[in-house]
């Protein structure tokens, strides 16, 4: 699986790199490109497959098992320190690969909205890394000050957008934007009901579905839309893989910038999983929204 993902990772950055030099040049933000003892595919797949490692800190897995395992895999391997100051030089490559890895629109999308805590409530007052973009935000367990990362998958478990914002952003208003490229059923919890929202998306070949709350008028809605909503928890499942297995969140960062290479890793990493929570649902079968 590592040789599988380096040589994914690899036949990308060759593609990728020479290209994004040349615009970094062109616009004046480098001036010549200085060589590193790592290649950038080499610094993206040490930062892929610490998700995929079982390790719970980075730092215990690169010195515990990347420095001594892995070392005929990587013969240029350079200390901890040095392989941290090379780590912000891949987010941009980064986020561009996480955007290849995304999953094929099939009709049948669910979206949910995963809290990233970054800090225990306790410790806010005296919290620094994140002063001025993270917030407090509130789900079904109480209060927590970080982010949210929102998600929507199809019905095979892939991954079709992705945004991360504030803890305090409401998860209906980045909607829109993750919608772009998806089309049919959008399928969501409570938090996501507006009419608004609905009318908006619409137009747009999205329908979204959604539970009522007890205090709504009761609506029609076709026996399938009711299977599918009793499914919405396959997202769930995934965001509880991203947390428990992926470490997409912990508090013990100390870089902005580490911290996204954390978050689009975490997600990259998960895309390589062989088998994803699935619904089992025949594609086929299934008739998407008609307009």
């Amino acid at each position: 699986m590592l040789l599988n993902i380096f040589c994914e990772i690899d036949d990308f950055c060759k593609s990728f790199e020479k290209q994004w030099i040349k615009q970094l040049i062109s616009d004046g933000k480098i001036k010549r490109l200085s060589e590193s003892t790592l290649s950038m595919s080499e610094v993206m797949t040490i930062v892929v497959w610490f998700h995929r490692s079982g390790y719970r800190t980075f730092k215990w897995y690169y010195i515990n098992h990347v420095y001594k395992e892995l070392r005929s895999e990587f013969p240029k391997l350079v200390s901890y320190s040095r392989f941290v100051e090379l780590m912000p030089a891949v987010v941009v490559p980064l986020c561009v690969y996480l955007h290849t890895r995304r999953g094929r629109v099939t009709g049948v999308s669910f979206i949910d909205s995963l809290t990233i805590t970054v800090c225990k409530n306790i410790r806010i007052p005296s919290h620094r890394v994140f002063r001025d973009i993270a917030h407090r935000g509130k789900n079904s367990v109480g209060w927590f000050y970080g982010f949210k990362l929102h998600l929507i998958i199809n019905d095979t478990g892939e991954f079709l957008a992705f945004k991360l914002t504030p803890g305090n952003v409401d998860d209906r208003r980045p909607v829109p934007e993750l919608t772009k490229e998806i089309l049919g059923k959008l399928f969501g919890d409570r938090g996501y009901i507006s009419q608004r929202l609905f009318d908006q998306l619409l137009p747009r070949g999205v329908q979204l579905v959604t539970r009522i709350k007890s205090n709504m008028k009761n609506r029609l809605m076709s026996v399938m839309d009711k299977l599918l909503l009793r499914k919405r928890a396959v997202i769930e499942t995934v965001a509880d893989q991203l947390k428990n297995i992926s470490q997409i969140e912990h508090s013990r960062h100390r870089s902005i910038v580490n911290f996204m290479v954390n978050i689009v890793t975490s997600l990259i990493a998960y895309t390589y999983q062989p088998k994803k929570p699935s619904i089992g649902l025949n594609i086929n079968s299934y008739v998407p929204i008609a307009l």
